[in-house]
């Protein structure tokens, strides 16, 4: 048995390789929230939330208030096994405030702390972070088997001709079989985009087109009509979430699978596209849908309605989020597409001691050991951390 008698609670800035631009943002670095849960026999946890106010309405100082909020030594308890940690966590719901109806605005603080606790106690009981999955009120609802290999899609933002001529080539060259691609950034030329990068990555490689809310629905589908020469598997999230509800009306009902990103964070987000009848694939992030285990409710839920799901990321992830993605991935089956891993493309300088990039094509393994499977460089860390908050508990 073991109890959680310390929390360090880190805001951090992770320095960017470059850009990243599409229609709801562009930036130069990520600010994101890190975890430290201490047990009383040693053992350490650490955890990672990314708050987007354009996501889930949260702030990096609304995420270290939540934190700093909730009692969770009390939470978790004294667990004598696993088993027990997962329980009391499946259990957590934060309350929700009156000004946050759809009850996502602290999914990115609950995903840094609860990825933290199952870390720390995942190493103390010498497990994977991975078998919390078993342990989930829906396992058997979901398809999860031992980890396998994966593959991870590549990803080409919002830049200039020339640069998105190279990421193309480079995509195909390094033999991805999937790709997503921003659209949807004002004043481009989306037609002459979308024809380079297909020509480039060729006729067989699958293509899903990421417009950040964009468009409006008449805009969503007279996009479709002039840019299905490049075939795309889907759209993700071509309108506002304001505007989502309209893709269940007849007159804007198209052709091709719409993803939901910015408009599923959490089950009101579920429910509300399975009665609207919208939204045919889910994008399932970890940090804003709340961790991992309220992202495996949402994919038990996909499953139960006949919808499809997806596992993303979030631009800027440590290597703490993209180790908690590759646990989940290399477990559950069936996932239409995968992001995440990005690391030493993306980060200008990644603190974890090995390198969990993924390789050729996207290809990665599972990660071995116990807890996340990674070690961090506890000092480089300290040096991208911008303030931090200690808290002990009796």
């Amino acid at each position: 048995m073991a109890r959680i008698v310390k929390l360090e609670i880190r805001h951090i800035r992770l320095a960017l390789k470059k850009k990243i631009k599409h229609a709801s943002h562009e930036r130069n670095d990520s600010e994101n929230v890190v975890t430290v849960v201490h047990l009383d026999n040693g053992s350490t946890g650490l955890g990672e939330g990314v708050p987007r106010p354009y996501v889930t309405g949260e702030t990096v100082d609304s995420a270290l208030e939540a934190l700093q909020s909730w009692p969770l030594a009390s939470i978790v308890g004294d667990p004598v096994d696993f088993a027990g940690v997962v329980r009391a966590l499946d259990a957590w719901m934060p309350q929700a405030s009156p000004d946050d109806p759809r009850a996502i605005g602290s999914n990115a603080a609950r995903c840094s702390a609860e990825i933290a606790i199952l870390d720390a106690y995942a190493r103390h009981f010498g497990v994977p972070i991975g078998d919390a999955l078993n342990f989930s009120a829906v396992a058997a609802d979901v398809p999860i088997g031992e980890p396998v290999p994966v593959r991870y899609s590549g990803a080409i933002t919002a830049e200039n001709p020339w640069k998105e001529r190279i990421s193309a080539t480079k995509m195909r060259i390094w033999g991805f079989r999937q790709v997503k691609v921003k659209v949807g950034i004002p004043g481009a030329d989306e037609v002459a985009r979308l024809r380079r990068i297909r020509r480039r990555l060729g006729s067989k490689c699958d293509i899903r087109l990421d417009a950040n809310e964009a468009w409006t629905p008449a805009e969503f589908r007279a996009w479709s009509e002039r840019l299905a020469f490049s075939q795309p598997s889907a759209y993700e999230q071509p309108v506002p979430h304001e505007a989502i509800d309209e893709l269940g009306k007849p007159e804007f009902r198209q052709p091709f699978p719409v993803i939901l990103d910015e408009s599923l964070c959490g089950p009101i987000d579920a429910e509300t596209a399975i009665q609207g009848g919208f939204g045919e694939i889910f994008n399932i992030r970890l940090s804003k849908c709340g961790g991992v285990l309220p992202s495996l409710r949402l994919i038990a839920t996909a499953i139960r309605n006949g919808r499809r799901y997806g596992l993303g990321c979030h631009p800027g992830e440590s290597p703490i989020l993209s180790a908690a993605g590759r646990a989940v991935a290399t477990r559950v089956r069936d996932l239409v597409f995968l992001e995440g891993s990005y690391d030493r493309h993306v980060l200008a300088e990644p603190f974890a001691k090995q390198d969990i990039t993924f390789g050729y094509g996207g290809k990665a393994n599972p990660l071995g050991g116990s807890g996340l499977g990674i070690e961090i460089d506890m000092a480089k860390l300290d040096s991208v951390t911008v303030r931090r908050k200690d808290i002990t508990y009796a």
